[in-house]
């Protein structure tokens, strides 16, 4: 499992490359170190190597392994999430990256509420406005994000997109872009309880170009661990 530690070190230096590049700090940027299909002991390797924050999926498959992994990690949720398993997800993962219509909200609230908990959330925009992409519409991401960010249960720490896949990663720059620029528009409302410090966008195969942009998440699977196995 040496090439985890090798692929590591390889992606922490073209975030290194591409932050200093547009003039940024590369300590602002985190790795969310993509598990989906990975098995516990890969992750612990991964672990010792330096990853401090994992990205799952799906919840269930998350359950099957928190357990057995540090509890000093960092859970974030990546994948779309339905509100009946929302009751489980709360109770696990520190940040959910995938908040994209009220009902969820309202759901991880309530679920929130009743552990006397504060949930981190990101907004899923689908800046692309393709179908088969999960995220609120771009034209109504702003009254989501209000609404989230007035729950009480939730704080609403930045936005999350998926950008189209392409043989060019500079064909996503328009969409990290986009979502840079609805940040940008909602900061400056000043709307009480929202922070949106954080902008979750860049994959492996694209997370220099949403580096350029402005991310300050990066959620990278197979350029740390090979291949999803399908």
């Amino acid at each position: 499992m040496e090439y985890i530690k090798d692929n590591l070190l390889e992606i922490e230096q073209q975030i290194k490359e591409a932050a200093r590049g547009v003039g940024r700090n590369p300590g602002e940027i985190k790795l969310v170190a993509v598990t989906k299909t990975v098995d516990v002991e890969k992750i612990k390797y991964a672990l010792a190597a330096g990853v401090t924050a994992i990205g799952e999926n799906r919840v269930q498959e998350a359950l099957s392994k928190y357990e057995y992994l540090p509890s000093d990690i960092e859970w974030h949720l990546i994948g779309s999430l339905q509100t009946n398993k929302v009751k489980q997800a709360v109770k696990i993962f520190d940040c959910i990256h995938s908040v994209d219509r009220v009902a969820l909200a309202d759901e991880i609230n309530k679920q929130c509420l009743a552990l006397d908990k504060t949930m981190d959330v990101l907004v899923q925009v689908n800046v692309s406005g393709e179908e088969s992409k999960h995220g609120i519409e771009l034209e109504e991401a702003e009254k989501l994000i209000r609404y989230a960010a007035s729950l009480p249960a939730l704080k609403v720490r930045g936005l999350m997109t998926i950008a189209p896949l392409a043989d060019n990663p500079e064909e996503a720059r328009p969409f990290f872009r986009g979502l840079k620029k609805l940040q940008v528009k909602m900061q400056e409302e000043n709307i009480p309880n929202l922070e949106l410090e954080y902008l979750s966008m860049g994959m492996t195969d694209d997370f220099m170009v949403a580096i350029e942009e402005g991310a300050t998440i990066v959620r990278i699977g197979s350029g740390i661990f090979g291949a999803r196995k399908k």
